[in-house]
Formats: structure tokens, C-alpha cells, sequence
């Protein structure tokens, strides 16, 4: 790393996975901004700023404070979940903030930008009926099925950031994450995957450790890279004490798990991530992992 410490714009840098990026961002010795909403500290922040990211003065005075040649933008602020706001306002805060932070980087002229999507882009996590997958394991060529607003606000953000790098040709990565936790959430998530074999089907059973989210956002922002990407990150193995194939045969009857799946395979096909940032190694909560 240069003596100049690269600077990152860390957007949602209050919340449960922008908190530990940017701390981890600082321990790595980049000159980091961060931006929220919500009031928060970050000893050893260049700048932190609070306000409401559809208010282009707010980004803009983001962007001013990082200044030039910004080595990344990581955009992090979202609602986290639907249920908060109703569908128009869940969909239109998500998408505004999007655009104004993802468009404000490309007019600037980043270095890159990663953006955090979320397997609910496809739509089977927030639905209003029961979807199966077409195939498993489920890669980022799915077609995307989502009937529910906070999956369309991923859908919409990913295509920003697609845009952004058409417009300004700005790399973009943007990395689909599922349930994400450690501690006392990850253990309430699996005690709630012990109930049944089916529970936890709209997720795919799916997780990531916080750790490994870190790891994969740090990593977009420091791989050799040009063009726009959609990456699956999540862990090897489901969140579920049943096997795979058996929780797969609960929830979604006659749908096939190919043989490349392990015994509690994951149903998220992450080859991409694996090819594009080295991930790899994932930490596990079973007992040995």
C-alpha cells in the first residue's frame, strides 16, 4: 500500500456489516469516509457524516470531504430488510440512495465501486407465494423471479450499477449476499433452522458469516478488475442440521440437487466469487468447521 493511505467512501458504515467493513478498512490502513443515516463513531475516520443519501447535497458533501482519486466507493446504506416502510417507500428508498451515491461515484470518476445487493434479488426470500427454483444450485444467471418490492430495489440497484459502468465506465462489483450474522444472531438463526426441514426454504438455507462479508467487500475493492459483476457470496453449507438433499426434497419436491453438492451443500452457486476474489475459505458454524 502507497504511504498516501487510499481512501474509501463507506456508505450504511453505522450498520451491522458497514461498522465491522470500515473498522476492518481502518486496521488495513485505508483513509476511510463514513456516511449514515443513523448517528455513529468511528475513531481513526478521516470524516464521518450523517444524513439521508436521497439528498444529493448530503452525497455530494460525501464526496467533498473524500475528495479526488477515491480508491472505492462501498455502498452498504439500505434498508435491511422489508416490513420498515410500506412497498413504495421501501422501493424508493432503497433505489434513491442507490442512484444518488452509485451515479455521484461514476460522475466523479472512482476507481471502483462495490455495491451490497442481496440473494433477495432473485425473489424467492420476501415473496408472497411459495417460488421454486428453476435449477440448484442457484447462480447469478437465475432469472429473477421477485414478486416483492425489496427484492425489485436489489434488482434496480444492481442495474445501476450496471449502468454506472456503461455511462462512466467505472468498474462496479455488486456481491448478493443472504442471511448475514456471527454470535447471538447467527445462534437465534440456526436454533429458528432447527424447527423443521423446510424452515428457512425461501432463504435457500442459506448464510454468511460477518466475517466473510467483510472479507469479500474488501476484496471487490482491491481486485484487478474492469467491467460490472454480479457475485453470490455466501457460505459452503446451508444453516440447516438436516442434510441438503433431504431439506431440498422437504421444501421443493421432484427438484434435483446435483452431485457436485455436498451432504449440507450450500444452494448458492458461488464459482464467480471464488474465480474473481479468491474467496474460497469460509468460516462455519458446524462442529470441526
Amino acid at each position: 500500500m502507497n504511504t498516501i493511505s487510499p481512501t474509501l467512501v463507506i456508505t450504511g458504515a453505522a450498520g451491522g456489516i458497514g461498522g465491522p467493513v470500515a473498522r476492518a478498512a481502518l486496521d488495513a490502513g485505508y483513509r476511510v469516509i463514513g456516511a449514515d443515516q443513523t448517528p455513529f463513531e468511528l475513531p481513526g475516520a478521516a470524516a464521518t457524516l450523517v444524513g439521508d443519501l436521497r439528498d444529493q447535497a448530503i452525497v455530494d458533501s460525501v464526496f467533498d470531504a473524500a475528495g479526488p482519486n477515491v480508491y472505492a466507493v462501498l455502498h452498504l446504506a439500505a434498508i435491511p430488510s422489508p416490513g420498515q416502510f410500506d412497498d413504495h417507500d421501501t422501493l424508493v428508498r432503497n433505489v434513491s440512495s442507490a442512484y444518488r451515491v452509485i451515479g455521484t461515484a461514476g460522475e466523479r470518476g472512482v476507481r471502483r465501486i462495490v455495491a451490497v445487493s442481496s440473494a433477495s434479488a432473485v425473489g424467492f426470500a420476501w415473496a408472497d407465494r411459495d417460488l421454486t427454483p428453476d435449477y440448484l444450485p442457484v447462480d447469478e444467471d437465475h432469472p429473477i423471479v421477485a414478486v416483492d418490492t425489496y427484492g425489485l430495489s436489489k434488482v434496480f440497484m444492481e442495474q445501476i450499477a450496471a449502468f454506472t459502468h456503461r455511462r462512466w465506465q467505472v468498474p462496479t462489483i455488486t456481491l448478493r449476499f443472504p442471511f448475514v450474522g456471527t454470535g447471538e444472531r447467527l445462534r437465534y438463526r440456526l436454533d429458528e433452522m432447527a424447527q423443521s426441514p423446510a424452515t428457512g426454504s425461501r432463504d435457500l438455507w442459506a448464510w454468511l458469516d460477518t466475517r466473510d462479508a467483510v472479507t469479500a467487500i474488501l476484496r471487490s475493492a482491491e481486485v484487478p478488475f474492469e467491467g460490472a459483476e454480479v457475485l453470490n457470496i455466501s457460505a459452503p453449507d446451508t444453516m440447516s442440521p438436516w442434510p441438503t438433499r433431504d431439506i431440498v426434497a422437504a421444501a421443493f419436491p421432484g427438484l434435483a440437487v446435483p452431485g457436485r453438492v455436498g451432504e449440507y451443500g450450500g444452494l448458492y452457486d458461488t464459482t464467480r466469487a471464488a474465480d474473481l476474489l479468491g474467496l474460497t475459505e469460509y468460516h462455519g458454524w458446524r462442529a470441526g468447521a
